[in-house]
């Protein structure tokens, strides 16, 4: 499955911290309010992440984002991949700069 940059840092965002508003994520993420609700709404049709209200709270708009152990399974696979680059990209500088020294 392919999932957007923005998802990813979104669902990392909300791994840390599921009491985060909208407006906050936007603002750590440099992405604009409206790109923060879509991608919310994009990774709960995914089953990413369920979204709820907070039940005791009068302002109703407040919410929690939690995920799911598929959002959970999705983040933890993008994140080994990510590694699994960043591994190789190593190796081929390392393998590049002893060449070099030769």
């Amino acid at each position: 499955m392919n999932i957007k940059l923005e998802h990813f840092n979104i669902l990392r965002k909300i791994f840390k911290n599921s009491y985060l508003s909208q407006r906050q994520i936007a603002k750590e993420l440099n992405l604009s309010l409206g790109k923060v609700n879509y991608c919310l709404v994009e990774l709960k049709k995914k089953g990413f992440i369920k979204i709820r209200n907070f039940k005791k709270n009068k302002n109703k708009s407040n919410y929690i984002y939690l995920l799911t152990p598929k959002g959970i399974t999705e983040k933890t696979k993008i994140t080994l991949r990510f590694m699994k680059q960043k591994i190789k990209e190593y190796d081929e500088l390392q393998k590049e700069l002893d060449a070099k020294k030769k």
